[in-house]
């Protein structure tokens, strides 16, 4: 089993959810990021954990081929693997964590667990090579919403996390509340650009409180109330949905924006970066860059297609995680919960 280097190559892979998805790095060039969403949950209205695991089985092996042919090497040449380990389904975890033990014991060559989240975390780091430590991270989506203040590649902080629903779900109950399907996030973000924002005034949860926490519960179940009171025979006409899709995202934005900006200040840090699956969210790109701008900070959010659960990212931080020496062994467990705090990486 060789050293791995700075020019050794490294294969990614990605199962937490509803994306089967492998990357190869060369060094620090990203050769290739394949990934196969599993578009037939929509008729569900949500992931359903069983029929995920098993379309990552029915899919892993030629993902990770297809990344491999495009990054033009084949396992021989793999110095090291990646894998995702926590957290995520248990189903899907384990269906990406066994392939990837496989390989490694295949072919001989070392592994490296990582935390989704942490993916998440330096995920815009693949494309901005001028990111540079501190910063405040914020990730959110379907199933996280969080907050870090991270210091290096080894040390961040967990300084919030929502307290119920995180907001990528949120978007998703209020769509299924308005008849829009699953996933609605982007729908309704599409929807509100013609949508009047303060049409109606729903809650802005725990803004105001004195902590980093979010919750999202609470503007779901007034979305609820308000079709209650002021549809009339369940049938939204336009103009309403349009109002009631930019009045609940605002609210969203709103309290992601304000804690993300406070933290900031709090820990006097002057760049801030946005991850995961909402930073894709175009009302909370513009709103969290205009209250940057104004403070004459840093913004700094991935590319779409890094957003979304990519192997890419996994990659990333795991080829850190191995020039510094650290390995897993061929025994590691997944894990589902989420990180702690505080944290370190190793």
């Amino acid at each position: 089993m060789s050293a791995f280097t700075e020019n050794s190559t490294l294969l990614a892979i990605e199962t937490s959810c509803d994306e089967t998805s492998a990357a190869v790095l060369v060094g620090c060039e990203l050769r290739s990021n394949i990934v196969s969403s599993q578009r037939f949950h929509t008729q569900f209205g949500g992931v359903v954990p069983e029929l995920a695991s098993r379309a990552h089985v029915r899919y892993i092996s030629s993902i990770v081929r297809d990344a491999l042919s495009e990054a033009h090497v084949c396992m021989h040449d793999v110095h090291a693997i990646a894998v995702t380990q926590s957290p995520g389904l248990a189903g899907s975890l384990v269906i990406g964590t066994s392939f990837a033990k496989g390989l490694a014991l295949r072919y001989n060559v070392p592994i490296i667990a990582v935390n989704h989240i942490e993916g998440h975390i330096y995920s815009a780091c693949i494309e901005h090579t001028t990111l540079s430590f501190p910063f405040i991270v914020l990730v959110v989506s379907g199933g996280h919403t969080a907050l870090f203040l991270v210091r290096s590649f080894e040390e961040y902080q967990l300084l919030g996390s929502t307290r119920d629903d995180a907001a990528g779900e949120a978007f998703d109950k209020i769509a299924k509340l308005l008849g829009l399907g699953y996933p609605g996030g982007a729908k309704i973000d599409r929807l509100a650009r013609e949508g009047n924002p303060s049409a109606i005034s729903f809650p802005r949860g725990m803004m105001h409180d004195d902590n980093f926490d979010w919750s999202f519960s609470g503007l779901k179940t007034a979305v609820r109330t308000y079709l209650q009171c002021h549809v009339s025979g369940g049938q939204i006409d336009d103009q309403q949905l349009r109002d009631i899709c930019a009045a609940s995202q605002e609210a969203i934005v709103d309290v992601l924006v304000h804690k993300t900006v406070r933290a900031a200040q709090h820990y006097a840090v002057s760049t801030l970066v946005v991850a995961g699956g909402v930073a894709a969210n175009s009302r909370l790109r513009e709103r969290l860059c205009d209250a940057a701008q104004d403070k004459g900070w840093s913004v700094f959010i991935p590319s779409i297609q890094y957003c979304t659960d990519n192997a890419a990212m996994i990659g990333y931080i795991g080829r850190q995680k191995l020039l510094a020496g650290v390995r897993s062994p061929l025994t590691f467990t997944i894990a589902t919960q989420a990180i702690r705090s505080p944290y370190r990486s190793r």
